[in-house]
């Protein structure tokens, strides 16, 4: 694979797997509704990387508050160096496709940690563990 293939892909739950999605990790917190675990065909569900409870029902998916949201999220993933490193570890082996069940594809966390991560990906190793 070339190195400058995007690592982190992100899809709805209610989307088909496709082979070029590499390892599926669900990022949400809640398992998505009406979707059975195998129908998921998820290789992980990482519960730690998703907006905390708090924020996730101050958001409410309203997309007003998207880009405060979003500066929120960051800075709770900013603070949560242990969870994002399983993440950051598959990546280096191939693609990674982030897992969401939210509605809107425009205003979402997994928009907001695919970036983030992938900000991550481009720093010294060093640097994230400050």
């Amino acid at each position: 694979m070339s190195t400058s293939a995007p690592r982190f892909r992100i899809k709805r739950a209610y989307e088909p797997p496709d082979p070029g999605d590499g390892v599926r990790v669900l990022v949400d917190r809640l398992w998505p509704r009406g979707l059975s675990r195998a129908g998921a065909d998820l290789d992980h569900w990482m519960k730690d990387v998703a907006p905390s409870p708090s924020l996730r029902i101050w958001f409410g998916h309203d997309p007003a508050r998207f880009a405060d949201f979003a500066a929120r999220y960051r800075d709770e993933l900013a603070h949560s160096p242990d969870a994002l490193a399983p993440l950051l570890a598959l990546a280096r082996e191939g693609p990674v496709t982030l897992v969401y069940a939210a509605r809107d594809e425009r205003h979402n966390h997994a928009l907001v940690l695919r970036d983030f991560l992938a900000k991550q990906r481009r720093r010294p190793r060093a640097a994230r563990t400050k």
